[in-house]
């Protein structure tokens, strides 16, 4: 039996070593392929908290819906939401296919022991804030989300194609209202350069503090393509020149880019993002609360769907 045992696990050890040389030389993985337990479960934290900031992401535009300053902004931003809610649902059908129950992955979340981006923590305070969303906030998410076409799960792969498309009509609603405030009024500039202000920081934290690439094991296992700081210098190359050209002001005096092309910036507080991806962010609990609310109300809406509840 010891003799069995050794077998097996040396077998398996072998089968995974074949396995991660697989991905790591740029293979792909189906949902029906057999794939080690550990590059399952890290699938599905990864994708399951990507699924998680697409419904929690439309919370901070869907407040301003009823108060866009046009109808042609509130068709735009309703669109916008929906789309966001709809990227959250295609992935957590990724996520069962890899064996975690919808279900399960809701309650997780509303119960807050699932994480969902940083950026989705804070409030909205004006209507500059819908357009910074839009267009850093995604622009910064597209970055990634592009990266992840390459991924080693070609199903995750697959459909990133299809939600960076969608995005990139988002960036140009965002860009769009961007324009728009920082050729309007003085009023309208001021409310763009405050709204810009106020979000520099969580956008900055949002590819995640820069891990060696030997530690993170997501991308070890070719989950997740480049570094959390290749992806942040890539938002700062196209969106910095952005930004300035509409004469807005960037509230890091220490943001410069090098002769070798790198950019300097004051660095994020890492234990601040600790925290708010814990929950403790400034408007977490009213965020989650709302969806606790609206999952406890669209319940008999499940029940029809699935048939529960129907009589004998």
């Amino acid at each position: 039996m010891a003799e069995d045992s050794a077998s097996s696990a040396a077998a398996l050890e072998e089968r995974t070593r074949a396995f991660l040389n697989h991905v790591q030389s740029g293979g792909t993985v189906e949902a029906t392929e057999w794939m080690p337990d550990e590059y399952r479960q890290r699938l599905i934290r990864f994708i399951e908290a990507h699924a998680n900031s697409e419904v929690m992401g439309a919370l901070p535009e869907r407040e301003w819906i009823p108060r866009a300053p046009s109808l042609k902004r509130k068709l735009g931003l309703t669109a916008k939401v929906q789309d966001e809610v709809g990227h959250g649902q295609l992935l957590y059908r990724i996520v069962e296919d890899l064996g975690k129950p919808r279900e399960q992955m809701l309650q997780d979340l509303i119960a807050g022991r699932t994480k969902f981006h940083n950026v989705f923590h804070y409030p909205t305070k004006s209507w500059a804030d819908v357009g910074v969303i839009a267009w850093l906030v995604d622009g910064a998410a597209v970055i990634s989300q592009g990266a992840l076409v390459k991924t080693s799960y070609a199903p995750y792969g697959r459909i990133m194609k299809r939600i960076c498309w969608e995005e990139a009509f988002h960036l140009k609603h965002g860009e769009d209202i961007c324009l728009t405030l920082a050729a309007g009024t003085p009023t309208q500039r001021e409310m763009l350069q405050e709204a810009l202000t106020r979000w520099w920081a969580p956008v900055m934290m949002f590819h995640g503090p820069p891990t060696p690439p030997e530690t993170d094991q997501d991308l070890r296992w070719r989950i997740k393509p480049k570094p959390n700081d290749v992806l942040r210098q890539e938002f700062l190359d196209h969106y910095v020149p952005r930004i300035r050209e509409l004469g807005l002001v960037l509230p890091d005096p220490l943001l410069q880019k090098t002769e070798t092309g790198r950019w300097i910036y004051t660095e994020p507080d890492w234990a601040e993002l600790r925290e708010i991806v814990r929950g403790n962010g400034p408007a977490s609990r009213v965020r989650l609360s709302f969806r606790r609310l609206a999952y406890e109300e669209g319940a008999w809406v499940r029940d029809a769907i699935l048939g529960r509840g129907a009589a004998a």
